[in-house]
């Protein structure tokens, strides 16, 4: 899949969730944008480790970052992930520029996607995400919640010592 594809697709979903925008719920939502890339992937793995790496390897290889690391901590619901080169940069620049914190990565929705696909986790969500002023500066840091199984869902961890 070539990169023109692939953010046309970004593009086209986005519009999409923002069309049926009623309740100003659309930033919910957003965690549908950038999965339809990985879904068509062949993601394998039997634990999250596994599956991020295979996504990883994916994302890299169609060019969509440089590099990605990981880590999973915080009584195992923290995903933090460091994103460098990332194809989206000037997005996060522009809507910076236009006074909106960025909010959405679909390099993180592609992995959290796949975490409950091939996983049957519960839920996931991004928690935070810190994007460089400059594209190109440091790497996107992205604290991601990921609950495997509903008792999970609620458990606290503290995040600024994991």
């Amino acid at each position: 899949m070539d990169s023109q594809r692939y953010f046309n697709q970004l593009l086209f979903r986005m519009e999409e969730v923002f069309y049926h925008e009623l309740s100003d719920c659309a930033a919910w939502k957003t965690e549908l944008v950038g999965t339809d890339f990985i879904q068509a992937q062949n993601i394998k793995g039997a634990n999250a480790h596994e599956i991020i790496a295979s996504c990883i390897e994916s994302i890299k290889a169609a060019g969509l970052a440089e590099d990605i690391e990981y880590s999973i901590s915080g009584r195992d619901i923290l995903l933090k992930l460091k994103i460098k080169g990332c194809g989206l940069m000037h997005k996060e620049v522009l809507l910076r520029e236009g006074g909106i914190k960025p909010y959405n990565c679909p390099i993180t929705n592609m992995i959290l996607d796949q975490l409950i696909a091939k996983l049957g986790y519960c839920t996931t969500y991004v928690a935070d995400l810190e994007v460089p002023e400059a594209a190109g500066a440091q790497p996107c840091q992205v604290k991601a919640a990921i609950y495997a199984t509903p008792e999970k869902v609620g458990a606290v961890s503290d995040w600024s010592k994991a």
